[in-house]
């Protein structure tokens, strides 16, 4: 029964082609003879080789290939197919006719005559079937939609909805803003006008739907079109980043909501892949904090480039067991060890290095809460500087290969106990990295967005719960970057790093947090001011109105990657930060946060707090253009 079933469509392709070669064959001759009644013995030849005609095409249809294809998607490639076997078909039977007859009442104009009709009849009646499959039972049904983009995404999202059984969505027209593109038809479906006529063609031709067919486009250029969007007032939707189609992780028909970070993101992230999968696969990866917002995104990134084994180090058992959970559904050959511990533990440290002998560490495990870790000093440097060196001297002490340090922009200049805390971590690398046969590499960047305690997520709460949404000050600005394009780089630093290097983002222009706020609001199909309120607060203890990502006195150099560059820092004598070092440990035994502000300053004269607040301390979002 499957087999018959399988067989009946190419069966009946075969026939229909069968068929038309006597209606071409016999239709040459009628042509020949301008439309009238074929003479006896001319029209007594075309029959007597009809036969011969019939079963020599019938064979080279079928050793071409011919019926490999579906009508449905029937395109050039197919049409050459059918060029090929008519002229293989047509040649063949002028040698065999003339082998018998030296074609006598056959007339040479027969055959060019008798190849075209067949093509056209083979090639037409695909190409029919696949328009009325098309458009036929269309008009009139589904959601009447626009797509933004009349490129190879527009194309195929175009082409798919037009193939649609259901016809849910219906294509009314395309929008481009490339004037060779105006006025030309894609798949039967006119390109009406550029991008800022959306608010017009939406109204004109009874839009519902728009969708952004633009994974390759910018942040700026996705901004202008979603503004036009919100102003036509209808919904939109848009197709995966271009980075997620390339990666198979999602296909061309896979709608989605537009998020903020397409709205503040840069151009797609560019790796040499083969060098990061040459410099991790088939190696040992320790992964500190692999539970956190970025440990998790680094374990997915790492667990994809086949590691001969994945170790997670993790003190939360909720953040730990979710992604172990995670990794082994969507990685079951991957060998996984998920373990719970805490990176100041030095035994248990230890022993992890010990039993599961890791050759490269990413070392993300941090406390990063600003306004938290401004009253509790002691726990920012007994996690982030005195985990960090336990960390790193196990790594010296079991020949691992590289040590990456995710650092942070705080760490410059910092204003907070946090921001001075990572930077002790980075001191430490750095100067750790001339005692050491290992590679210890420093990685630092700006916010990461969506990341657990950043402000995204305090956003999307907010404007849940209806507002309002609270910014500490109008002038905030910060540098943002996607987990992945952020865990992706991290990558591509520590193949490159040789050892003592602080690695600087390329994070793009700041965003200031007001427009942040904005963008959020109106992405939830909100009117900022009007549906939800933004409220100022004024700067929060240890926040800075505006992040640096390298020291005045780190000199900024370009790497062989466009999107890294390379801090060159200071230099400390080992004894004088072995010496500080050991103060810290001994002011965290005794909780004495006097030594312990001490020994930081002293090693990081530059930082200092920012009292900038708010005269009010409260500012609506009406009064924010007079400030």
């Amino acid at each position: 029964m499957k087999l018959s079933a399988r067989l009946r469509k190419p069966l009946t392709v075969f026939i229909h082609d069968l068929l038309m070669v006597p209606i071409a064959w016999l239709g040459a001759y009628w042509l020949r003879f301008n439309l009238e009644a074929v003479p006896g013995e001319y029209l007594r030849e075309a029959l007597d080789w009809l036969p011969v005609i019939m079963i020599v095409q019938a064979l080279v249809f079928v050793y071409l290939g011919l019926y490999r294809g579906d009508w449905r998607f029937a395109s050039l490639p197919d049409l050459m197919r059918i060029i090929k076997a008519v002229a293989v078909g047509m040649l063949l039977c002028v040698a065999i006719i003339f082998l018998f007859t030296r074609l006598q009442n056959i007339p040479r104009s027969i055959f060019p005559m008798y190849s075209f009709l067949l093509i056209g009849g083979l090639g037409g009646s695909r190409f029919l079937y696949r328009w009325l499959k098309d458009h036929k039972l269309y008009l009139g049904q589904g959601q009447r939609v626009l797509i933004a983009g009349a490129g190879r995404a527009g194309e195929m999202l175009a082409r798919d909805l037009l193939r649609d059984p259901e016809h849910v969505l219906q294509p009314i027209g395309f929008v481009d803003d490339r004037r060779l593109m105006r006025g030309t038809d894609i798949h039967g479906i006119r390109v009406l006008g550029p991008c800022k006529k959306i608010p017009r063609l939406v109204e004109k031709h009874d839009i519902e739907l728009i969708l952004l067919a633009v994974p390759s486009a910018n942040s700026p250029q996705l901004r202008r079109i979603v503004e036009y969007c919100e102003q036509a007032g209808v919904p939109f939707r848009m197709l995966p980043r271009l980075q997620d189609l390339v990666a198979g992780r999602v296909s061309i028909d896979t709608l989605r909501e537009v998020s903020i970070e397409d709205l503040l993101g840069r151009d797609a992230v560019s790796l040499d892949y083969e060098a990061i999968k040459s410099g991790m696969g088939g190696k040992t990866v320790l992964v500190t904090g692999g539970g956190g917002s970025i440990g998790s995104e680094l374990s997915r990134q790492v667990a994809r480039l086949g590691p001969a084994r994945l170790v997670l180090f993790e003190n939360s058992e909720y953040s730990l067991y979710a992604i172990e959970k995670e990794l082994r559904r969507d990685y079951p050959d991957l060998e996984l060890h998920p373990l719970l511990g805490d990176v100041t533990d030095s035994r248990a440290v230890d022993k992890l290095f010990r039993t599961c002998k890791p050759e490269i560490v990413l070392h993300a495990a941090a406390y990063k809460h600003v306004p938290l870790l401004e009253n509790q000093i002691r726990e920012a440097v007994r996690n982030n500087v005195l985990g960090t060196q336990v960390m790193a001297m196990a790594a010296d002490r079991y020949g691992c290969d590289a040590f990456v340090l995710i650092s942070t922009d705080k760490a410059v200049n910092p204003a907070n106990i946090m921001g001075a805390s990572k930077r002790l971590a980075e001191i430490f690398c750095q100067n750790f990295n001339q005692r050491s046969e290992s590679r210890f590499i420093t990685v630092r960047f700006g916010n990461v967005l969506g990341s657990a305690g950043s402000v995204v997520p305090l956003f999307k709460e907010q404007i849940e719960a209806g507002g309002p949404v609270t910014v500490t000050h109008p002038d905030m600005i910060r540098y943002f970057m996607t987990i992945p394009e952020a865990c992706l780089l991290i990558l591509q630093a520590e193949v490159m790093g040789q050892g003592g290097e602080i690695y600087v983002l390329d994070m793009g222009e700041p965003v200031n947090i007001t427009y942040l706020a904005e963008q959020m609001i109106h992405l939830a199909g909100r009117e900022p001011g009007k549906d939800i309120k933004i409220v100022y607060t004024g700067l929060r203890p240890g926040e800075k109105l505006a992040e640096e990502l390298f020291h005045k006195n780190e000199h900024l150099s370009s790497t062989q990657h466009k999107q890294i560059f390379l801090a060159h820092h200071r230099s400390h004598e080992w004894k004088q930060l072995d010496r500080v070092y050991r103060e810290l440990d001994t002011a965290c035994r005794e909780y004495n946060e006097v030594k312990l502000r001490k020994a930081m300053q002293y090693l990081v004269p530059e930082m200092h707090h920012s009292p900038v607040e708010l005269p009010d301390n409260v500012v609506k979002l009406e009064q924010r253009r007079h400030l």
